[in-house]
């Protein structure tokens, strides 16, 4: 199955900050917010932070790294052939540095496969409910995607 990512971070090769992932069919999501980096970047600060609480999961899904990283392990765990769906770069990076919990340590998740869907003339962030909420900008990826296919 696939699985949409986004995620947010402390301006151009920034610290993760939040990862959304959705999935093709069904309603169990996976979202998480990480600890705030100490200088967030101006922007950041006023686009992403104000939202990264605009979904319930993000009341009690405050984690850190490590523990996110065996989250998205369990959440995928049930796929055998999990693709992760992503339109920027950034994305793929992030979510890959998140699964090496140690200097020669991964967590504990199967094969996975990546797509980057370069989407031009599409933005996840006009298309969502909230934009740059992880969770919300992948739903709206996941949509849009549904809809080309």
């Amino acid at each position: 199955m696939r699985y949409f990512l986004d995620t947010e971070f402390n301006g151009f090769g920034g610290e993760l900050i939040s990862l959304g992932l959705v999935p093709e069919y069904g309603d169990q999501e996976y979202y998480a917010v990480l600890p705030l980096p100490d200088d967030l970047h101006p922007w950041v600060a006023r686009h992403v932070i104000p939202y990264l609480g605009s979904v319930p999961q993000a009341l009690d899904n405050h984690v850190d790294g490590v523990t996110a990283a065996h989250e998205v392990a369990a959440f995928l765990s049930g796929d055998r052939d999990p693709v992760i769906v992503a339109d920027w770069p950034e994305d793929i990076a992030l979510f890959c540095r998140l699964l090496l919990i140690g200097p020669a340590d991964i967590v504990d998740v199967g094969s996975l496969r990546f797509e980057f869907r370069r989407s031009p003339g599409f933005s996840t962030a006009m298309n969502s409910r909230v934009p740059h909420n992880a969770l919300h900008d992948a739903r709206a990826l996941r949509d849009f995607v549904l809809g080309q296919d």
